[in-house]
């Protein structure tokens, strides 16, 4: 099972949107980027658990888990032109974009703050991809120990 940190600007879709879908269940569209294209693509498999991570907000930071349950397939929205999410370069017969089906597993009682993150940087959380200068990617893998660390913030 591998684990990941997924963001999400909670304006666009946040853990209340993610609870409130049917069966706490939606797909993760609209990623544009290569290297993350090929993570949901090549990697994500179902029973993957990943945390939930709210960017571009006043107090970013992680907010839940959720559970891979639908393994990487095409990105529709990247066919609609009406979408925001177009990309006229992706067809159905050679998509460009894919995504995933994530569920809703846990909702933390508080925000794991990007600060709170950094304090542990140099120690527990050394590596931790987030945490290094210059990386924007929205989806990042997350090591087991990080993982387990990271968990036991959100229960203490």
């Amino acid at each position: 099972m591998n684990h990941w940190l997924m963001k999400s600007e909670p304006s666009t879709f946040s853990i209340d949107d993610l609870a409130a879908a049917s069966k706490r269940t939606t797909c993760w569209d609209g990623v544009r980027n290569y290297q993350v294209r090929n993570m949901l693509r090549d990697q994500f498999a179902v029973g993957d658990l990943a945390f939930m991570y709210h960017s571009s907000c006043p107090e970013p930071g992680i907010v839940g888990v959720m559970k891979v349950v639908k393994t990487g397939y095409p990105d529709s929205t990247a066919f609609d032109p009406k979408h925001d999410h177009y990309d006229a370069a992706s067809t159905p017969q050679q998509p460009r974009w894919y995504m995933v089906d994530v569920r809703l597993e846990q909702r933390f009682s508080r925000v794991i703050t990007l600060d709170e993150l950094r304090r542990h940087a140099t120690k527990q959380l050394r590596g931790l991809l987030i945490l290094q200068r210059g990386n924007r990617l929205s989806i990042t893998p997350v090591s087991d120990d990080h993982w387990r660390f990271i968990m036991s913030l959100a229960t203490a």
